[in-house]
């Protein structure tokens, strides 16, 4: 397995646990890191995306809002609503993750721990916010 897959991975089950738990995150991630052992590049990936998609929680679910019409956030499974919230978060930021890539890692892992419609669903939203982001570029050249 690649760095960032399971960089994303450890992102999605902290992110997801982060739902349940809205304790210190410092402390949850320091319990969250006690068993996983792995490359340190993937676990400082991990913490980018978790830190990212912390901080920009309220912004990141505005766009699922807008991209998931007549679904609620707080509706949408776990896994489905958290994978949308990495792979946006990767898809608008400098990470020099290439959208199609981003789209491609949320709709796998969606596959893996949830289910072929969840991936879907995923790679539904998230095609959505790539092109209207594609459409807003082209406006403005």
């Amino acid at each position: 397995m690649g760095i960032r897959r399971q960089a994303r991975e450890w992102a999605l089950q902290f992110l997801f646990q982060r739902d349940l738990n809205r304790g210190d995150l410092a402390a949850a991630l320091e319990l969250f890191w006690e068993d996983k052992p792995g490359p340190p590049k993937a676990r400082a990936y991990a913490e980018e995306l978790i830190h990212g998609v912390e901080r920009r929680r309220p912004e990141l679910d505005k766009l699922i809002k807008r991209y998931a019409e007549h679904w609620d956030v707080k509706r949408m499974g776990g896994v489905d609503r958290n994978a949308i919230r990495i792979g946006l978060h990767e898809m608008t930021t400098t990470s020099g993750v290439p959208p199609v890539v981003a789209i491609d890692e949320a709709v796998e892992i969606a596959k893996q721990y949830s289910s072929n419609e969840s991936a879907r669903f995923v790679n539904g939203i998230l095609d959505r916010a790539l092109r209207d982001a594609r459409a807003t570029q082209a406006k403005a050249d």
